[in-house]
């Protein structure tokens, strides 16, 4: 073989342009034993496929997968942490003595005063909410101009 159809496929290889039939006519150059002493550097690179190509794998597969308990382990914590949790919430939930005062008034006057007051809170909630649904509706009116 030339040395320069060698070269040129050597370069060929290197950009990843080369068809399987030049590969193999690579791989059998590098590996006779009559290689151009320039071209020794790249015998260890052919060499290698064809060593690679002869090895199997001789160890053993295991079938059985490991059993993981730390996941057991962990989701039993888990579930005795909830359970104490709910254990205590319920424990002082229920210890602590009932309220029988409901806000009642035995003044009608006074009730109708805190009646009032507590409207007026709920009349301010409810005014906040509609101001910021006329910033809605005005951005909907001109996100209906600029889209239509």
């Amino acid at each position: 073989m030339a040395l320069d159809n060698i070269e040129k496929l050597i370069e060929k290889y290197f950009d990843a342009t080369t068809t399987l039939a030049e590969e193999k006519e690579l791989k059998a150059y590098f590996s006779s034993d009559n290689v151009a002493p320039p071209l020794e550097q790249y015998k260890p690179i052919f060499g290698y496929m064809a060593q690679a190509k002869h090895e199997q794998f001789t160890g053993t597969i295991p079938l059985k997968a490991k059993k993981r308990h730390t996941v057991l382990w962990i989701s039993v914590a888990a579930s005795v942490v909830v359970l104490l949790g709910v254990g205590f919430f319920t424990f002082n939930h229920y210890n602590q003595p009932v309220s029988e005062d409901f806000g009642t008034y035995d003044d009608p006057e006074v009730a109708f005063r805190e009646t009032q007051k507590a409207l007026e809170m709920i009349s301010q909630s409810v005014n906040e909410g509609i101001e910021s649904m006329d910033y809605l509706s005005e951005y909907e009116q001109s996100k209906n101009i600029i889209f239509k």
